[in-house]
């Protein structure tokens, strides 16, 4: 069992990262080589703009690269309640931002030839109590009515023909969600990017951003340049100037694993739907497949932050989890094991602006896939003076009490979630 990310340690790793020093000028540096700051690089490229990436690790690295590979459409909550909260017009707008983030990614593999199994697979949420099916059928009712017509409700008896598993009781279908291999997506959009004419540095953490009038320094590991703008699409950075931010995200571990390639006949037997897939308790699993048949089945398991160890521990969690769901795979065997961190606000909303004259993007709550990809090419056009419109501009963003970048209260809020799984 290797410890790493599959999608990393199965795509070809992008060579086209400058080794040159950090220096001069720029129109723009963005700072983060995730699917935000790729998609922003790419887009900004494209338009002419001089662009300098700096990535403190390698392209992908981190969250883009370490998640579950689903690329689906929906709100992290409950539509009737971002209705109630913001009205149905505004709410409206950001449930279809998730479906633009979508088109948005495969508008990206179509046009710039990037191969990475990218479809339209369509997104499940299983019902894991009868109650929850009950609560699923009410979401369905107003999903449908007012925003989503291609969704449909699954009864335990539809499931048989999509999830071959005795512990569901019926569930969601949002038909416009994805999967796709993110390693692959993410070389190929960096790719994109450095052949467009983005300027890629890996291995250059950012260490001080300075406000010189009308322009910024922005000084690396690998030197300084300076630049008319910044956009900081950093998601759950703990180094650097980013203490604001890090104030506004709260890192939550996630967790993973991959199994070998299964038989046909058994994979026929455990997802003939081939959806990708979500449970509904505060503390579930999301799985789907691959193009070669593993199965990826990761979940929150355990209330930590990701590091070799802890890694270890929540794949022990999750393969029990496994057996729980899918009975008739016995001790399939493990090839891969990985953390990742999903930068999470307290509402689970995204948050992109401007602040001191920074631009940023983030706060993706588990959807990042997409919306990453749509707010990069998004603050693309904002900063070149497009017209592009960003449905999380004006949203209220304060910090969180107590919070200076370490979760030390994420025990708390895990008891709590489980408290709440089996009351409910």
């Amino acid at each position: 069992m290797k410890p790493e990310s599959y999608w990393l340690d199965s795509a070809p790793a992008f060579r086209g990262g400058i080794t040159a020093p950090v220096e001069g000028r720029a129109d723009v540096v963005v700072i983060g080589g995730g699917f935000t700051g790729l998609s922003a690089a790419l887009a900004l490229a494209r338009k002419g703009t001089d662009v300098v990436v700096l990535e403190a690790g390698r392209v992908i690295g981190e969250a883009s690269g370490r998640n579950g590979g689903h690329c689906n459409n929906g709100l992290a909550l409950d539509f009737a309640g971002i209705r109630d909260r913001f009205g149905p017009e505004r709410a409206r707008a950001m449930y279809r931002a998730f479906d633009a983030g979508v088109d948005a990614v495969e508008q990206l593999t179509r046009d710039e030839a990037i191969d990475c199994d990218f479809v339209r697979s369509g997104k499940i949420k299983l019902a894991a109590k009868p109650e929850h099916y009950d609560k699923l059928a009410r979401s369905f009712e107003v999903l449908a009515r007012e925003v989503d017509a291609d969704t449909a409700l699954l009864s335990r008896a539809d499931l048989a023909g999509e999830v071959g598993s005795p512990i569901f009781h019926g569930g969601l279908l949002q038909k416009r969600s994805a999967s796709m291999h993110m390693g692959r997506f993410g070389a190929g959009l960096a790719a994109a990017a450095q052949r467009r004419g983005a300027r890629i540095h890996e291995q250059a953490p950012v260490t001080t951003i300075e406000r010189l009038g009308k322009r910024f320094r922005v000084t690396s590991g690998r030197g300084t340049i300076e630049a008319d703008q910044v956009l900081v699409a950093t998601g759950t950075s703990r180094r650097g100037p980013f203490g604001w931010f890090r104030r506004r995200i709260i890192p939550v571990g996630s967790f993973i694993i991959v199994t070998a390639p299964l038989p046909r006949a058994m994979v026929d037997s455990i997802m003939p739907g081939r959806r990708t897939c979500t449970t509904s308790k505060n503390i579930g699993h999301y799985f789907r497949l691959t193009a070669d048949d593993r199965l990826v089945f990761g979940g929150r398991a355990r209330f930590a932050l990701s590091n070799p160890r802890s890694d270890l521990k929540s794949g022990r969690i999750l393969e029990q989890g496994l057996a729980e769901t899918f009975p008739q795979l016995g001790a399939a065997q493990i090839d891969y094991c990985w953390g990742g961190e999903v930068d999470m606000t307290a509402d689970r909303l995204p948050r992109a602006g401007i602040r001191d004259g920074l631009h940023y993007a983030m706060g993706y709550s588990g959807h990042g896939t997409q919306m990453s990809v749509l707010m990069g090419r998004t603050m693309a056009d904002i900063m070149t003076g497009g017209a592009a419109v960003n449905p999380w501009h004006d949203l209220d963003w304060p910090a969180i009490p107590g919070h200076f970048g370490q979760p030390w209260f994420m025990p708390f809020v895990g008891a709590y979630y489980r408290l709440m799984d089996a009351l409910h």
